[in-house]
Order: C-alpha cells, then structure tokens, then sequence
C-alpha cells in the first residue's frame, strides 16, 4: 500500500467531505519546518460544518491509511466549536497560529482572540502537572537510564510548547520557525531563569529526531526537572500582573 503523502490526504478529505470541510491546516514541528517532505508525522487540524455518523463514514477510509503510515488522526472541531472555545485550549490555539500552513478552506482565524490570563492559567495547570508526572517518574526510574531517556524525550515536546507561551505571553516574541528547540530553551531560559545549555543535548536530540541517551549519573534529568519547576514558579507570579 503506497504511503498517503500530505497533498494526497489534503486531496482526499477535499473530496469526501465535499462542502463540509471548512478548514485543513498543517500545524506543529512539520510545519515550522523549511520542507514539508519527509517528516517523521504530521499534525493537522480539521474544522468541519457538524461532526457525525455520516462525516466518520467519509473520512475513515483516508484516516485509517493515513495514521498506518505513522501520523495522528486529524484533531477535528466544528466550526462553531473552533470559534467558542479558545478560552479551553488557549495554548494550542496560539502555538497553531504561529506556526501553520493552511491546506484546504479558509482560515480559521477570522474572530478568534486569546486572553493572557487564559493562557497563564493553563500554564499553571499544564506545568505543575507536568512536574508532578516527571517527580513520579523519576522516583520509579532514576536508575533506569534507558526509561528516564523515554520520559525525557517523550514530554520535552510539550515543554518547548509551554516555553513558547510563556515567551507570548511575556510579550517577547518566539523564535521565528524553522528555529530550532535550543533557540527557545535559550530565550526562555533567560526569561525565567533555567540553565538552557544544561539542556542542549535534549534539544539537539529532539532536533534531529534522534535518541537521549544518559550516561551514569548524568546532570541532564535534574537540570531537566529545575528548568521545568522555575518555569511553573515564574508562571505563578505572573498572575498578579495578569489579574
């Protein structure tokens, strides 16, 4: 079975879904990227008119074969949806807006306005969360290296997300994309006063797409929880200049 490229599966939904699809956006690493091809996945968002028996009835043969291939099932709102609930994800929805491509259907922006005290406060909640899973975690593998990479790798992600923010929301703007992860960490750094070089190898790592790997008794897990814990310390006093 040939590989469904992101101009087949933008081909594909545009057909099955007819007058129905509102909005197909590229979002995330792929499209900060200065080449869609190759990538190793590829994140999109899909606005449609209602969601339905009859819409999963069309869309799941082309999404079947498209997440067989690696990739992540589209994030799919309605319109209405999309338009009333920046204030739930209003993270997600500023990171998208600064680095998308649209697809298919218009955009997705016309009315869409994101309050600093909505994203502060998911911060909050999404960086203590985060530091009470990686305390958890690192309790149960600290001498496990090959599982502390794991839990390195798999949430480092989701930190450079929650860096970009709060850069936004410090009114300094983020790296232009294709920047790579270490010119975050190290704007960031600096804003809230982790040491980014601590974490280099994590960047790079995540820049290339390749493995973390911890030699024995290795700095980088610590420097990794410090820089998570200042961030959610500096993120709870902004609130008295946000409220």
């Amino acid at each position: 079975m040939a590989r469904l490229t992101l101009e087949t599966l933008t081909t594909r939904l545009t057909e099955v879904l007819g007058s129905r699809l509102v909005t197909l956006l590229l979002y995330g690493s792929a499209a900060r990227a200065a080449r869609v091809e190759p990538a190793p996945n590829y994140n999109t968002l899909l606005l449609v008119d209602a969601v339905d028996d009859d819409l999963f009835a069309r869309i799941e043969p082309v999404v079947r074969k498209w997440t067989s291939a690696g990739n992540p099932a589209p994030l799919i709102f309605t319109a209405q949806e999309w338009r009333t609930t920046s204030d739930a994800f209003p993270i997600e929805y500023e990171d998208i807006r600064e680095a998308h491509r649209l697809l298919a259907g218009r955009s997705p922006w016309d009315g869409i306005t994101v309050r600093p005290d909505h994203v502060r406060r998911q911060l909050e909640h999404e960086l203590m969360g985060k530091l009470v899973h990686l305390r958890q975690a690192y309790a149960a593998y600290w001498n496990d290296r090959a599982r502390m990479a794991a839990v390195l790798a798999d949430t480092f992600a989701g930190f450079l997300t929650m860096l970009r923010a709060v850069l936004r929301l410090s009114g300094r703007a983020p790296p232009a994309p294709p920047a790579p992860p270490a010119d975050v960490l190290r704007d960031a750094g600096t804003l809230v006063g982790f040491d980014a070089a601590a974490l280099e190898r994590l960047a790079v790592a995540a820049s290339r797409d390749t493995p973390v790997k911890l030699a024995p008794h290795d700095p980088l897990p610590a420097a990794y929880l410090a820089a998570v814990a200042r961030t959610a310390e500096h993120v709870n006093r902004m609130e008295r200049t946000l409220s």
